[in-house]
C-alpha cells in the first residue's frame, strides 16, 4: 500500500474512535490483530499490556468508551510508509489533564494487524 492509503486508514480510525463507533473501529482491524498499550498494563495487568483478536479489542474499547464518555483524540501528525503509520495525537477527557500520545499502526492487506501506543 502507498503512504496515502495508510494515512486514510488512520483518518478513518480517528473518525470511528472520536464517534465512539466500536463497529467501524473494529472493521479496520484484522481478526487476529494485536494491540499493546501502557493503559492495558495498568487496568488489566494479566495482559502485560498486550491483547489479541477482535473480541479482546471489542471488550477493551467498549469499557473505555463507557468509562470515558467524553474521550476525544485530537490529531496532530500522521507519518506513513508502505506498511506503517505513526500517529501523534492528544488524548482529551473532560476533567483530566491532556495526554500526548504516539501510536503505530502496522497495516497489511488494508487491515491493522498490530498497534502500539506510546505515552508517559
Amino acid at each position: 500500500m502507498n503512504p496515502e492509503d495508510l494515512k486514510n486508514i488512520a483518518k478513518l480510525w480517528f473518525k470511528a474512535f472520536n464517534e465512539h463507533d466500536l463497529e467501524n473501529l473494529l472493521e479496520l482491524y484484522d481478526d487476529q490483530a494485536e494491540h499493546f498499550s501502557p493503559k492495558l498494563k495498568v487496568r488489566e495487568p494479566e495482559t502485560n499490556g498486550l491483547i489479541q483478536g477482535k473480541n479482546a479489542l471489542r471488550n477493551w474499547w467498549k469499557d473505555c468508551f463507557e468509562r470515558l464518555p467524553t474521550l476525544n483524540y485530537k490529531l496532530t501528525r500522521l507519518t506513513a510508509d508502505s506498511e506503517q503509520v505513526f500517529m501523534e495525537y492528544t488524548r482529551q477527557v473532560e476533567g483530566e489533564e491532556d495526554l500526548e500520545i504516539g501510536e503505530v499502526l502496522e497495516i497489511k492487506n488494508g487491515k491493522i494487524v498490530f498497534s502500539r501506543v506510546y505515552h508517559g
